[in-house]
């Protein structure tokens, strides 16, 4: 009888174990994008911003995304971050959020709703608001250097009808030297800068490797890599992870 009862007991904290490893792979998170410009003089307050956020939440479940769009480059000054792939994905949000035109600097929040990138109580809010929710996706990534790239093992579970894996190969820090266009004069600091984004289709499996071309300065301390699961008809982010 004893054994039988130590048995149910033991049985009875394995199940409380899964359970929580289960909740806590889906625990709320904030996937916070930026689209931002050097050539833009309202976008250096939301670039410090981001970092500050970045540095405050370093050790919760927070992302940030910086993407540097290219619609300022014919305005004086060419951002050297800057990718035509990164204004089409601002306008596929403008798409889904409703919210057009498209604007500098814009942050959204887990593909769900969008603030003005300077406005820091707004954003603080939003990442409280985000992180109160549980993430429905659960993403497990594991990541191995070659000599020009990165593999990326992905295992994926509770996606969407139609969802895709993207892995972000990001840039932690930089620092540029502007000497035209609106921010003329000024040496602006970056975040979280998205060097390389490239799209996983889940539909043909949710486990596999994906293999990621490296920028030229890349370095492991300088870099990281941060995968997120989207729903690809809402924009809505299911889950995120970084490696």
């Amino acid at each position: 009888m004893k054994k039988k009862l130590m048995g149910l007991i033991m049985l009875f904290f394995l199940s409380v174990n899964s359970i929580f490893s289960q909740n806590s792979d889906k625990k709320g998170f904030a996937l916070l994008e930026l689209y931002t410009s050097e050539g833009c003089s309202s976008c250096p307050p939301a670039d410090e911003l981001l970092g500050k956020i970045q540095n405050e939440y370093r050790d919760k479940n927070v992302y940030v995304l910086a993407y540097h769009v290219d619609y300022w480059d014919k305005q004086g000054w060419k951002d050297i971050f800057s990718n035509a792939d990164f204004t089409k994905r601002q306008y596929n949000y403008a798409q889904f959020l409703g919210k057009e035109p498209i604007y500098t600097p814009q942050v959204i929040i887990n593909g769900k709703t969008d603030y003005i990138g300077s406005q820091e109580t707004s954003l603080r809010n939003g990442i409280k608001s985000a992180l109160s929710k549980t993430a429905s996706a659960s993403l497990n990534l594991e990541a191995s250097q070659n000599e020009n790239s990165i593999s990326i093992n992905y295992n994926v579970e509770g996606t969407s009808k139609n969802s895709r894996l993207l892995l972000a190969v990001v840039q932690k820090e930089a620092k540029s030297n502007v000497r035209r266009g609106e921010n003329a004069n000024r040496v602006l600091s970056h975040y979280q800068i998205v060097r390389q984004l490239q799209t996983v289709n889940l539909n043909k499996g949710k486990k596999g490797t994906a293999t990621i071309s490296l920028p030229k300065n890349y370095n492991a301390l300088g870099f990281e890599v941060i995968g997120f699961v989207q729903d690809a008809d809402s924009g809505v982010i299911l889950g995120v992870k970084r490696v």
